[in-house]
């Protein structure tokens, strides 16, 4: 499995305890439904928006007390009272989805790493906030993670996003390693792409590490859960970089063997 999507909500994780898993499925379904809005189909940008706009308006009914009447919405707004959980990154979210609409190109990676705070870090706060283990180091660290789990989708993904007409490689670090968009949409598999893919990958391993230690901080199933997490995309890393970073013909999709690796490395990871 790849990390893609809204799939790294633990949803169905043997690690995730019994009784949040309501409250995670209700997330789950109003971050993959807007998503799904704002980048499935063959709907017209405008409609796309309009679809984005009810998913806010309900976020407003639920800011309000009042309880939606839409069953995905009403549970999202059970869950919010019941763990008393903040609104803000779930219209962060939003944000991010509206900006899928109508941005397909990140002219400098501060750019990029402000759509990730919204369109990422989000799911980090969320479980941070179920799980009751806020704080302001615990936050910096789950945003971490959470965005170079963002950027390694990207970099994997780069031959599926040139396809929707989207590229996430900062146009900066195109022009700084000699990689035209044309030689994205063409798939070429040159020497300036492989360093300007070994420079990315880089990038997002530091910010994962950088992140890691959350994991063996925080106690019980969210911490194992988090290492595994983590390793995770380390791996997809290790296998962009073990195809020679030609993601076009060798997307990287992890394996049984992949998750025996993975899993001894998060019993291994410490302190």
């Amino acid at each position: 499995m790849a990390v893609d999507h809204y799939e790294n909500f633990p949803v169905a994780s043997i690690l995730l305890p019994r009784r949040l898993v309501p409250a995670v499925e209700a997330i789950y379904a109003f971050a993959r439904g807007a998503d799904d809005v704002a980048d499935e189909g063959d709907a017209l940008p405008a409609e796309r928006l309009t679809g984005l706009a009810e998913y806010e308006a309900a976020l407003d009914e639920i800011a309000a007390g009042r309880m939606p009447a839409h069953p995905m919405f009403a549970r999202l707004a059970t869950v919010v009272a019941e763990y008393a959980l903040p609104l803000q990154p779930l219209r962060d979210l939003l944000s991010a989805f509206r900006q899928d609409v109508v941005t397909t190109r990140y002219p400098d990676y501060a750019l990029l790493l402000d759509y990730c705070r919204r369109s990422a870090d989000p799911v980090g706060r969320l479980m941070l906030a179920l799980y009751g283990v806020g704080g302001e180091q615990n936050l910096v660290q789950a945003d971490a993670i959470c965005t170079a789990l963002q950027l390694i989708n990207f970099w994997q993904d780069v031959g599926i996003d040139i396809g929707k007409g989207r590229i996430y490689l900062p146009l900066e670090d195109l022009q700084r390693f000699g990689v035209g968009e044309a030689d994205i949409a063409a798939q070429a598999d040159t020497p300036a792409w492989r360093r300007l893919m070994a420079f990315e990958v880089a990038r997002a391993r530091s910010l994962m590490l950088s992140g890691a230690p959350l994991a063996t901080r925080l106690p019980g199933r969210i911490g194992w859960e988090l290492r595994l997490v983590i390793q995770g995309g380390l791996r997809i890393l290790e296998c962009i970089e073990a195809a020679g970073y030609d993601v076009f013909r060798r997307r990287p999709q992890l394996g049984k063997k992949d998750y025996v690796i993975m899993g001894w490395r998060a019993l291994r990871m410490s302190a």
